[in-house]
């Protein structure tokens, strides 16, 4: 399918196929960043994550479409093309790791490794209909993988059932232990944001959180104020290839580095501050919790073309404050909402509590009848 992937690899039917975003080095093989500045790049070494996988018995069958840098929410990429969503004609795939999640919804792949900084794992699973997971901030190496914004970024699985994303988090993460089933009502569950979805939407994630009889509503705040600490990290990333090829960047992330590089020290001071003060409120209001449950994404994949500066604070919404707070967070469908298309629901833990988070979701998966795309 056009526009899933950068470059495609054979296939010797052997293993797991596997989808790398073209995010990670691989020796040998052609790694862009989904940048025009690195279309020639052959990194001589292979990113630590790809290579457990690999040796676990994944095969990389393509390098994934993304948005440029990894810094987008649509996978609306100017240099190497828009990544289609193989659900529905016209609607994005979601970003940054788009081409990931439309290889797991064409059936193209059946494993992928992402990154996610704001919620670029956990959109496009909610844009495509695939699981993805978030681990617990440094869980899974980022090592030959170009950088969005460090204190944010995170690697890790996507999948077309949550055992596929555990299966590979056992490869990513030498000595992760999957948790023995949970029965869901044993936990604890407050379930935050839902009355800001679409109404559809709403209704599957409250259906989903109905299944856990210790649900309760919770009240979260969001991190809005600290921003300007990821912008200042991207801008320190990028300061010297904007320095030296800014007419190479597409018009989308240029956009965002020129408002990166305004950030005065003072703000992102702040931020800091907020952000220390934000994990600690967190931690406060989900203690006796052992899991969040909100909606993924407020709304069903949107139409290309609105553009990721329209459309990603609202996108990021529910998926940002975890990667704040570095906790494990994960997505799964829920059932058609708006338009037919999937609505997801995310699954949060405490910080290190990821087979925690992953066994809550196989039995979620479970209980809804889930059956992978």
């Amino acid at each position: 399918m056009r526009g899933v992937f950068i470059r495609q690899l054979p296939f010797d039917g052997v293993g797991f196929r596997l989808a790398v975003k073209d995010l990670f080095d691989t020796a040998g093989v052609p790694t862009t960043y989904g940048s025009a500045i690195f279309a020639d790049h052959v990194p001589v070494a292979t990113a630590p994550a790809v290579a457990r996988l690999e040796a676990a018995g994944y095969h990389n069958v393509g390098k994934a479409n993304l948005h440029e840098f990894a810094w987008g929410i649509t996978s609306e990429n100017e240099h190497y093309g828009t990544v289609p969503n193989p659900l529905a004609g016209g609607r994005i795939a979601g970003g940054s790791s788009g081409g990931n999640a439309a290889a797991l919804a064409a059936g193209l792949a059946d494993a992928a490794l992402g990154t996610d900084s704001g919620g670029s794992i956990r959109i496009p699973a909610a844009c495509c209909g695939i699981t993805g997971f978030k681990p617990t901030f440094g869980l899974v190496p980022l090592d030959g993988c170009f950088p969005l914004a460090p204190s944010y970024d995170h690697a890790g699985p996507m999948a077309r059932d949550v055992a596929g994303c555990e299966r590979m988090l056992q490869a990513l993460a030498p000595g992760f232990e999957t948790a023995a089933p949970v029965a869901l009502g044993d936990l604890a569950v407050g379930v935050a944001w839902t009355d800001r979805a679409d109404p559809l939407v709403r209704a599957r994630v409250q259906e989903a959180a109905a299944l856990f009889p210790g649900a309760r509503p919770l009240q979260l705040p969001f991190p809005d104020d600290t921003y300007p600490v990821f912008y200042r990290e991207a801008a320190e990333v990028h300061a010297e290839l904007w320095r030296d090829h800014r007419a190479a960047y597409g018009p989308n992330v240029a956009a965002k580095i020129e408002r990166a590089m305004l950030v005065e020290d003072a703000a992102v001071a702040a931020a800091e501050r907020v952000r220390g003060d934000y994990r600690d409120r967190i931690a406060e209001l989900t203690d006796g919790l052992d899991l969040v449950l909100t909606p993924t994404l407020a709304m069903v994949a949107p139409p290309t073309g609105i553009g990721d500066l329209a459309l990603r604070e609202a996108m990021i919404a529910f998926t940002y404050p975890f990667n704040a707070t570095g906790a494990p967070a994960l997505a799964l469908p829920c059932g058609p909402a708006e338009d037919g298309l999937p609505a997801s629901v995310q699954l949060i833990g405490r910080p290190g509590e990821d087979a925690l988070v992953l066994a809550a979701g196989r039995a979620l998966e479970s209980a809804l009848g889930f059956s992978p795309t």
